[in-house]
Formats: C-alpha cells, sequence, structure tokens
C-alpha cells in the first residue's frame, strides 16, 4: 500500500510506488452532505472516480489493503462546492481587463485605469468593470466628462459590478454615435434599457438593454483571447474550492468553446451551462436535445432567461417606486409576453428554466408567468428556478413552494447591498429583502452561489456571509437582519448538494456517497466546528474532480 503524506508542496508520493486502482483518504472527520451518513473518518473511489465506500478509516483500509491512501491527518474533507450562479468567460474577462472592485472614488478608478492602460496598444480600447458609485462619497452615477481628462482620445468603456449598467468616456459615446440606429440625445429609451442624460444628452451611463449600443462597437475578443479567458476563469474556480458551477447565459459561441476544452481534457471542474436566453443556443438544445459531454464534466440541459435589472443601478422592477427616486419603478429586461413565449418553448423543447428576477414586481412577473406556462406540470419534479429573488412581496414567499420554483441565492449579494438597499426599498420592503431564512421556511429549497464576477468567486465568502450577514470586515456587529441567517451545515448544503439537485445533478455530484463522482475539497479546517466570522478564511489545501486533483496549494 502506498502512503502518502502532508506536506507544504501539497501530497507527496513515496518513491517506486505502484498507482492502485483504489485510493482511500483518511481524514480528522469527512463531511458528506448526505443524509444517510453525515460524517465519516474516509472514502474510497475507483480508478474512474466514482466513490466506492464512505466510512471509518480502519473499515475502510482493511477492505482495500493494497489501495493507495491519501492521508489528510488533521483536515477535513468536504463535497466539491458548487456555484449555483456564476459567469465563467464574464470572469475570464473581467480578470484580463482593469479590476475596479472596491474602488472608493472616482480618484481611485481614474489610478486603477492609468496604471492599466500601459500595458494597452495606442488605439486599444481601454476595458474595465467593478465600479459601483454606492462605494463613493457621492453616491450618484458618474459621468463621461469624470473620465475625459485623463482618457481624451482613447475610448473607454467600464460595466458596473452588477453588470447590469456601463460607463463611457466622450471618445467612446462618439464611437456608439456614429454607429447607433437613432441619436443618443433626446428623451426616447431602448426597450428594457435606460440611457441616462443630463439635459437631453447621454451622460455616459448606459444601463441594461441600452449597454448593447456601447457594446456593438467595442472589439470583439479574439480566440486566443477568448481561450485565455476561458482557462483563467476555470483556474481561479478550482483555487477556491470550486468543483461545478451553473453558469448562466451561455452563448453557442462559448459553449463550443468549453466543448473544446472538454475535448482537450482541459476542463478542471464541471460547467452547467444554461443557455443565454431565447437565441440560437436555446434553439439547438430544442433541435438536438439536451447537450452532454462524454466526459462528465460539461453539460447544457437549461436557458437562463431575464425579467428585470439589478437593485443598484434601480434597475430592478418594484411594484412602487424606489424609495430614493421617486417615480422610478426599474426596468423590465425582457418584456412580459416575450419572456412567457421562451418559457413555453423552454417547456415544449423539456429544457429547465432558470430566470433572473431581482424586484418584488419581477420575482411576481415571474411567478405569475411559471404558474401559466407550468399549469398541472407545476406538481411534477420540473425544478424552474428563480435567480437571485432579492426582494419578494410577502404574499408570493408561498407561492414559491406551492410552484415548485428553487430560489437560486447569492449570499454576498445581501452583503454587498446592505449599506444602500434600504436606501433603495425603504424601512418596509427591506424586511422582506434578502430572506433566505424565510423562503427556506416557507419550504422552498435554496440554491446558492456568488454571481461571479458580480462578486468574488471564492465560495468561502459566500458561506461567510450566509452565516454571519456580515461583510469580510465581520460589520455589522451581530449581522444585518441576523434572523434570516444560514446555520453553517445550511449554507454548506447550499453549495453542495442543494446545488446540485437545483441542477438534476443529485445523483452525480453534490454528495459523498457511493455511486458519485469524487468530487471533494481537502481544507485544514472543519467548516461546521469553527465560528462562522471565520468561514472566510478557510484554507484550501487541494481540489480534486473524478478523484484526481486539480488544484493543490502549495
Amino acid at each position: 500500500m502506498r502512503h502518502l503524506a502532508w506536506g507544504m508542496g501539497g501530497l507527496l508520493m513515496c518513491a517506486g510506488a505502484v498507482q492502485a486502482q483504489v485510493q482511500v483518504v483518511t481524514a480528522a472527520r469527512v463531511h458528506t452532505s448526505d443524509a444517510s451518513r453525515p460524517v465519516a473518518e474516509a472514502m474510497a473511489w475507483d480508478a474512474d472516480g466514482r466513490i466506492l465506500a464512505v466510512g471509518g478509516a480502519r473499515e475502510l483500509l482493511a477492505r482495500y489493503p493494497d489501495a493507495t491512501r491519501i492521508d489528510a491527518a488533521g483536515k477535513t474533507v468536504i463535497p466539491g462546492l458548487i456555484d449555483a450562479h456564476g459567469h465563467v468567460m464574464g470572469l475570464g474577462y473581467a480578470l484580463m481587463r482593469a479590476d475596479l472592485v472596491d474602488a472608493e472614488d472616482k480618484a481611485e478608478v481614474i489610478a486603477r485605469l492609468r496604471a492599466f492602460e500601459k500595458q494597452l496598444p495606442p488605439n486599444a480600447w481601454l476595458l474595465g468593470g467593478g465600479w459601483d458609485q454606492n462605494d463613493w462619497p457621492e453616491r450618484t452615477f458618474p459621468t463621461a466628462a469624470d473620465l475625459d481628462a485623463a482618457f481624451p482620445d482613447r475610448s473607454v468603456w467600464l460595466e458596473r459590478v452588477d453588470g447590469h449598467a456601463g460607463w463611457a468616456n466622450s471618445a467612446a459615446l462618439r464611437a456608439v454615435a456614429a454607429k447607433a440606429p437613432r441619436p443618443l440625445g433626446g428623451d426616447w429609451q431602448p426597450d428594457g434599457g435606460r440611457i441616462e442624460r443630463i439635459d437631453g444628452k447621454p451622460s455616459g451611463v448606459f444601463v441594461d438593454a441600452a449597454m448593447v449600443l456601447v457594446n456593438a462597437v467595442v472589439p470583439a475578443p479574439d480566440a486566443a483571447y477568448r481561450r485565455q479567458a476561458l482557462e483563467k476563469a476555470t483556474q481561479a474556480a478550482v483555487q477556491n474550492g470550486l468543483t461545478g458551477v451553473h453558469d448562466m447565459g451561455v452563448s453557442r459561441e462559448d459553449l463550443a468553446l468549453m466543448k473544446q476544452f472538454a475535448d482537450e481534457g482541459r476542463l478542471p471542474l464541471r460547467i452547467d451551462a444554461y443557455a443565454d436566453g431565447d437565441g440560437a443556443a436555446l434553439a439547438d438544445l430544442c433541435a438536438q436535445g439536451p447537450y452532454r459531454h462524454a466526459g462528465g464534466r460539461l453539460q447544457m440541459t437549461g436557458v437562463k432567461l431575464y425579467a428585470d435589472g439589478a437593485l443598484g443601478s434601480r434597475g430592478a422592477a418594484l411594484l412602487e417606486d424606489y424609495s430614493d427616486d421617486p417615480g422610478n419603478r426599474g426596468l423590465l429586461v425582457t418584456e412580459p409576453a416575450a419572456l412567457e413565449v421562451a418559457m413555453r418553448k423552454a417547456r415544449d423543447c423539456k429544457v429547465q428554466v432558470a430566470t433572473h428576477a431581482i424586484g418584488d414586481r419581477g420575482n411576481r412577473l415571474v411567478l405569475d408567468a411559471y404558474q401559466r406556462v407550468l399549469g398541472d406540470a407545476a406538481k411534477t419534479d420540473h425544478r424552474w428556478r428563480i435567480e437571485h429573488a432579492q426582494v419578494v412581496a410577502p404574499e408570493e414567499f408561498p407561492r414559491f413552494a406551492a410552484l415548485g420554483v428553487i430560489a437560486s441565492m447569492q449570499p454576498t449579494h445581501a452583503t454587498s447591498d446592505m449599506p444602500w438597499a434600504q436606501d433603495r426599498l425603504g424601512p418596509v420592503r427591506i424586511t422582506v429583502a434578502y430572506a433566505w431564512q424565510r423562503l427556506q421556511g416557507s419550504g422552498v429549497k435554496l440554491a446558492l452561489g456568488s454571481d461571479f464576477p458580480v462578486e468574488s468567486v471564492d465560495p468561502r465568502r459566500g458561506l461567510h456571509a450566509a452565516v454571519t450577514r456580515q461583510d469580510g470586515k465581520d460589520h455589522p456587529d451581530g449581522g444585518w437582519m441576523p434572523d434570516q441567517r444560514l446555520s453553517a451545515a445550511e449554507a454548506l448544503r447550499g453549495f453542495t448538494a442543494d446545488a446540485a439537485w437545483a441542477g438534476h445533478d443529485e445523483k452525480a455530484v453534490g454528495r459523498l456517497a457511493p455511486g458519485l463522482h469524487a468530487d471533494f475539497v481537502i481544507l485544514d479546517e472543519d467548516p461546521l466546528a469553527i465560528p462562522g466570522e471565520q468561514l472566510d478564511d478557510l484554507h484550501v489545501r487541494s481540489t480534486w474532480v473524478d478523484g484526481k486533483p486539480v488544484y493543490e496549494a502549495k
């Protein structure tokens, strides 16, 4: 039997050992997320990466005496973490553009952009993302003029942290105006979007569907750039303990790139891709049926639709006015009739539906549409989802469970939004926002994620936010609306077994049980034993997919 010892370099193999067909990991504890055996000491899997047994260390070592042993003494093994809502290519692009996350004011944005610009050729667009006007002293949208002095000639386009608004300088506005179907000024607005204007002229900020006007003139990334983006994104995911992602909004072209990676054995984690709306990728699903790669790490069986915008950019559709913007009730990104047409198409093609809805009007609209489209099928195991479900009217909570709708929620959205969310909603509506326990208590299954790159790809931050309702500095004391906190076990389940269930993957991943894939993470600490405030400091020692390490810490 070959023994492996834990060292600073990861797993060190004894020289001359012969690869065994069965491997056994022993640890201080193995949390399985499996109700039949929640905790164990060891796990065995075969050469195909399928779990053979979970149990006591002596028991499994005796059962498999010739197995390769992985000795994680003092460590904790958990199921591979699954982010139930991310954007893989978006993360890759974010890692290759100017990072504006947590910039404290516009001056810091300019400084970061100047530093990033040094690597660009003369005529290239300067692209960035992650800015949030709510973090700045004035807490108002920026303008093109704020960028023009520093970048008078180079086109600049910067996505807001939520991806639902963008900020352009005057050079970019000139490029847009040259190709736009109509003048950018005036009082008209594009369907599902908003051009911010000052005295009838575009200010430089485009919200939701209006961003298409700018994106249409931004040079498209070439094949090499796209491959690099996918490589960076997947590596960042596994380094943080993710073994799976539900990728929300994947185009036909991006799925083809992911297929190439899967064919080449270059996908280190599992991607459940959801088609990007009622477009080419959904048409492929309807024509050819659900897609599953033979290697088991890539599939597309669902579609991502959009109802409304985001709260931070005042695009989330509300039943009443924004408390800090009278007369504004947000945006419907997709007209209700078109949204329902797409849902019916997906239903008829046997495709799972996941719909973005943030505001209380957006959530009501989606629940109403699901009820009409599903009809009696609402009682079946359809697992249709609402993505975000941030602001829900009190009378709508029971409808989630009655319709069998999954609430796919992102804990770090709450802790990122808490400094300004009450400004948007007022003291009454805020009490039914980001309501994890209230939904769960209504019988709703929660699938947890991050919405990366809107938030960090690191699921440890999500676990921390779910359990504490605090930000990375452990503020506020006691947590924000602490009655909605999840227990550590509930949070872990939301990132493992329940996330897998939301993707119809519970027979393959999400738990450590015989017959499932050996997707797991080895941690220095036990996430179910440490204080919640320490969950974002968990140390990932290694990440395993199909019983093989895809990341090892140094």
